[in-house]
């Protein structure tokens, strides 16, 4: 299951978000991964997630597999919300 975000957060997504969503990401035991520019990475990495150079402005994609990726995305989601990222 796959949901798309533009990133509005005036600095990109950046280290303390990315940390907040990677902690959430590794609460499931679903594969969580985030492509931007034709590259995807797991979301449980905060490294591979910061690798990525996400700008302000930019889409990127969360891909949830496994059971129930619903959760997952709405944990995702509100958490993005709350952080200022979309």
């Amino acid at each position: 299951m796959e949901k798309s975000y533009i990133v509005k957060d005036k600095i990109g997504l950046h280290a303390r978000p990315v940390s907040i969503l990677a902690k959430i990401a590794g609460q499931f035991d679903n594969d969580i991964f985030i492509s931007y520019n034709g590259k995807k990475v797991t979301l449980k990495s905060i490294l591979m997630v910061m690798s990525l150079g996400v700008p302000t402005g930019s889409e990127i994609t969360i891909e949830v597999n496994g059971e129930q990726p619903e959760k997952a995305h709405q944990a995702l989601e509100e958490a993005m919300k709350h952080q200022g990222l979309v």
